[in-house]
């Protein structure tokens, strides 16, 4: 795969997903664990943003979690969110500082694709030019596809963020590494050649995120289970710094001036 052509931006930044956080409150319909509090350590420990989906059912977050987030979290928040009349109008009302919008299905565990802009091009420039138009930039969810790509360049969104995790499957199976990390770098060039910025995730881990660093133009990556998996032994704060640690020590872009 070519070498990363961003060696003057600053080092990959960290947006910490918190969801699990709440998942786990759920599970006993009680007041903890607080994932307002999960935030507050997760940028003590060098988080660079705070992600968030509030899905349709409600499965982790609630709304009441996003409104206090948007209060409280003094780096970034980023709202994951489908598509909806709904959530659109949730997120005119919060004005988070990133909608990302998602693919959401009910019967998924987690979110297991990027979504179809093709198909969906119409609404979704709808809902881009509502959140514009509150000042709330929008990035869409996609596979590294560059039909997918080229229609996310057609809507003027500011941001993609590329799907990793046929990276991580293949990763995981130790098959089609290569093919996986060169569909992902050349739709980072892509990206970049259509003037849109670049961020990243899903099925990231400590084992498997430092090849994802070299992806050319690469801003953040939305990292979350595995923080929150790692965090069960070792604590959320120093789960979050080791995370953090690795995106210091090995993004390829490191300067001096380094965020």
């Amino acid at each position: 795969m070519p070498s990363s052509s961003n060696s003057n931006l600053p080092n990959v930044l960290l947006g910490v997903n918190i969801d699990h956080i709440a998942t786990i409150r759920n599970a006993r319909g009680v007041h903890y664990p607080d994932p307002l509090t999960a935030a507050d350590i997760a940028e003590a420990h060098g988080a660079d943003g705070i992600t968030a989906h509030l899905r349709e059912d409600r499965r982790h977050i609630k709304d009441a979690d996003i409104r206090e987030l948007r209060r409280r979290v003094k780096t970034r928040l980023n709202l994951e969110m489908a598509n909806t009349e709904e959530m659109v109008a949730l997120a005119e009302a919060i004005r988070p500082d990133m909608v990302t919008l998602v693919p959401e299905r009910r019967q998924e565990v987690t979110t297991e694709g990027g979504l179809d802009v093709i198909t969906h091009k119409e609404a979704l420039g709808r809902s881009i030019q509502r959140l514009t138009a509150v000042n709330v930039p929008v990035s869409l969810f996609v596979d590294p596809d560059l039909a997918q790509i080229q229609a996310c360049a057609d809507l003027k969104v500011p941001y993609i963020e590329l799907h990793t995790g046929q990276y991580c499957e293949a990763f995981e199976a130790g098959v089609g590494v290569q093919d996986a990390l060169n569909a992902l770098h050349t739709a980072a060039l892509e990206a970049q050649r259509l003037g849109m910025k670049l961020n990243a995730g899903h099925g990231l881990h400590y084992g498997n995120v430092r090849p994802i660093l070299e992806l050319p133009g690469l801003i953040e990556l939305n990292i979350g289970h595995s923080i929150i998996a790692e965090a069960v032994f070792i604590g959320l704060g120093p789960a979050v710094s080791k995370m953090k640690s690795i995106l210091v020590e090995h993004s390829p872009q490191k300067t001096e001036n380094s965020v």
